[in-house]
């Protein structure tokens, strides 16, 4: 069972994302953070990499890496976890951009289908432009969901690509969204707390302190956050597990090196894959959907399953 730990409605939930956005509409910005980055990265970057790809013949080879989805499993020990959530298991998608690409919807159904888990969260960005319509992400957002099954429901966030609109539609489709805010989540006598920030990255409308307002402090705690950069303070704020994407892992991995651009504000270790800040444990998904251009080379769309065990 859920619990709210403070009930608002949804309006005045958006109230700060609403706000910047109608600020972007005056300005005619889309973005808070590194717009002059973001802009010529329209302008330039997509472009060339786009001409390249196809020159070499590889554009093709890289769309075909954005189909093949891959599970990967991970299990995390904890002294502080209720011994009623022993064996708990989440089941993290992120970065759907579920508009992206033909097949993609189907691809992720066939997979998560075969998933059953106690909790399913989706940490941001359904929508793979970060402008225009939406329609084409509810289509495929009705098609995915009831496929998902989970006993605790499905909750979500709002990422750099989506608007405010994107909120309601999920919730009426049965999705919980976490603006700024938790839930607590029951096994028996027992308890854990979800909780869920706006997007810290461009529209920096996050409030951790806001969301665990009324959150026991030694209670165990999962945050979902769009992006990996609030790790420090997350940690500070007593959070057990960070979950997050945003990263995509550079989608384009090179030997040894891995990715050449990371685009978040914290070391290069915390924007993929499993990492550690204190006693704090974080996931960053590579995500299911692509961004920009949707190619993937040695960095495959994922799907991540997490198993949270009592330590002995």
């Amino acid at each position: 069972m859920t619990y709210l730990i403070e009930e608002r409605s949804l309006e005045e939930r958006l109230r700060r994302r609403v706000k910047v956005e109608q600020e972007f509409a005056r300005t005619g910005q889309r973005f808070r953070k590194k717009s002059f980055v973001f802009r010529h990265e329209r302008i330039f970057v997509r472009p060339i990499l786009n001409l390249a790809l196809r020159a070499t013949g590889l554009y093709r080879v890289g769309v075909e890496n954005t189909l093949r989805l891959e599970v990967r499993e991970l299990s995390l020990e904890y002294p502080n976890l209720p011994s009623s959530f022993d064996g708990f298991r989440i089941l993290h998608l992120s970065d759907l951009h579920i508009d992206q690409i033909d097949g993609l919807v189907e691809a992720v159904t066939q997979v998560v289908k075969d998933l059953p888990a106690d909790l399913c969260v989706i940490t941001g960005d359904y929508r793979f432009e970060d402008h225009g319509p939406c329609e084409e992400v509810y289509l495929r957002m009705r098609a995915l969901l009831p496929t998902i099954s989970s006993r605790h429901g499905v909750y979500g966030i709002l990422g750099n690509h989506d608007v405010s609109e994107i909120a309601y539609a999920l919730e009426d489709m049965g999705m919980r969204m976490l603006i700024n805010e938790a839930v607590e989540i029951r096994e028996g006598s027992d308890v854990i707390t979800l909780a869920g920030v706006d997007d810290p990255f461009d529209f920096q409308t996050d409030d951790l302190q806001g969301a665990l307002t009324g959150v026991s402090r030694p209670g165990f705690k999962i945050l979902l956050a769009h992006s990996p950069e609030l790790y420090r303070q997350a940690a500070a704020e007593g959070v057990d597990l960070y979950l997050c994407g945003h990263t995509h892992a550079g989608q384009i991995r090179f030997p040894i090196v891995g990715s050449l651009r990371h685009n978040s504000d914290c070391p290069k270790e915390y924007s993929y894959g499993h990492w550690k800040m204190g006693k704090m444990n974080g996931y960053t998904s590579p995500g299911v959907g692509s961004s920009g251009v949707p190619v993937r080379f040695n960095c495959p769309p994922e799907i991540v399953s997490i198993e949270l065990r009592r330590s002995r």
